[in-house]
């Protein structure tokens, strides 16, 4: 079965916690503070398997989550590391977030192995808080949670050349004929149900690789048919065979054959559009009225907006070998480098701007208190130990540096004012 599409959700290591200890030996009697730091979550890691051309294993297993940071121990003991996970995806996977679809990475050309996810920093014991004042520390840092994604995963196969028509016109014949691969072949009135990918091996060339792209009909661009599942394989090509009946044998115009699957390409991208195409005039060896001649037809239609027009029999294999080399030479023209898709989401980002997002600070007049609500305010209230001098300082200092102090002031708190933080009420003083 061909995949290539699948959605998953991904969630790295949550950081391991410090630890509170104090060092308890005999003729030590105030030992002071050993609490562990705790270990790093595990990472998620994407990275290509030339070995895989299908996203079915991403269909059977949905989630995907790293291993947890251990939390310290007594006598400077670190937690252990959670282990990382590594996703295997065919070269030309885009990972994109699911909700917005931007994409997070292309795993193609240079892009063989990405950490999408890191893993949360392990809190530091209690050891690293002791002071000259504060000797006796009893809070660590809790570890960094973990980070998690939905995502989708899209394949763009990677191919010099594409393929595209009508169905029925000879596609896979012709695959079939110029490179290893071996398409289904028969008198289908529908689609072919699968990107077919081969490899052109041409004398004194360095050859190319070719697709057909299966599932263009006209409203292909809108979702009829399975068009809008199968033009995303074209994106990456750099030139485009466009393979017609000349000899009509469905009863179709071939010059109308040709316009309507390039509004189709032009409805999906037209940057898509734009790019070089060659037009393969297929099933000459079937064309049996000699009064009748589609291939200049065709020429006087096409040639003069720059699309070269090839007559050829994929059946016979007349005028393919020609048609092969020009598309070289096209591509020659065109260089090596693929076309890799630009990162429009970046993780790391949107996990700091989550982080930081903002704390409500409001009045409460029913309370007659100012209430101040928020995770960052959660967060540190779990981790800070406001019965010691130095943690309340610390806290002074958090509200301070995150301007909560100065809307506080801008709502009109005056000293004795009542602040209320999650069941926590503190008097304000300046």
């Amino acid at each position: 079965m061909f995949a290539d599409r699948a959605r998953i959700y991904v969630r790295s290591g949550k950081g391991g916690d410090g630890y509170v200890s104090f060092r308890r030996e005999k003729y030590v009697p105030a030992g002071g503070p050993d609490g562990g730091d705790g270990g790093r979550g595990g990472d998620v890691i994407f990275e290509v398997d030339e070995g895989l051309n299908t996203l079915i294993d991403f269909r059977n297993v949905r989630k995907y989550k790293a291993g947890d940071g251990e939390p310290g121990s007594k006598r400077n003991c670190r937690g252990k590391d959670g282990g990382d996970i590594t996703l295997k995806v065919p070269q030309g996977t885009v990972i994109r977030e699911a909700e917005s679809g931007s994409i997070i990475v292309d795993m193609s050309g240079e892009n063989r192995r990405v950490v999408l996810l890191k893993g949360g920093r392990g809190g530091n014991g209690n050891q690293h808080y002791a002071t000259s004042t504060m000797q006796a520390p009893k809070y660590a840092q809790p570890g960094q949670p973990a980070k998690e994604l939905e995502l989708l995963l899209e394949l763009k196969v990677i191919a010099d050349v594409g393929l595209v028509g009508f169905p029925n016109v000879g596609k896979s014949t012709f695959l079939s004929r110029v490179s290893n691969a071996r398409p289904k072949i028969a008198n289908y009135h529908f689609t072919t149900l699968n990107p077919n990918l081969g490899v052109v091996d041409l004398e004194g060339t360095g050859g190319f690789v070719i697709a057909d792209i299966p599932g263009l009909i006209e409203g292909a661009s809108e979702g009829v048919g399975l068009g809008h599942e199968f033009l995303r394989h074209i994106e990456r090509t750099k030139v485009i065979i466009h393979i017609v009946d000349a000899a009509g044998t469905e009863g179709r115009d071939p010059v109308a054959d040709i316009y309507a699957i390039n509004r189709e390409l032009e409805a999906y991208d037209p940057d898509v559009a734009k790019r070089p195409q060659v037009i393969a005039a297929n099933k000459i060896d079937v064309i049996c009225d000699p009064e009748i001649d589609p291939i200049s037809r065709i020429r006087e239609e096409f040639e003069p907006k720059g699309i070269p027009v090839y007559p050829i029999s994929a059946v016979s294999g007349q005028g393919v070998k020609e048609l092969l080399y020009h598309v070289n030479e096209m591509l020659e023209g065109l260089g090596e480098e693929i076309t890799v898709f630009e990162q429009e989401y970046f993780p790391e980002q949107e996990a700091a701007a989550d982080s930081d997002s903002s704390c409500s600070v409001v009045y409460d007049p029913d309370e007659d208190e100012y209430v101040v609500e928020g995770p960052k305010i959660e967060k540190m209230l779990g981790y800070t130990n406001l019965d010691s001098e130095k943690g309340f300082s610390f806290f002074q200092k958090f509200l301070k540096d995150t301007g909560i102090l100065t809307q506080l002031e801008d709502l009109g708190i005056q000293d004795g004012d009542t602040v209320r933080m999650y069941g926590l009420k503190f008097d304000y003083y300046k």
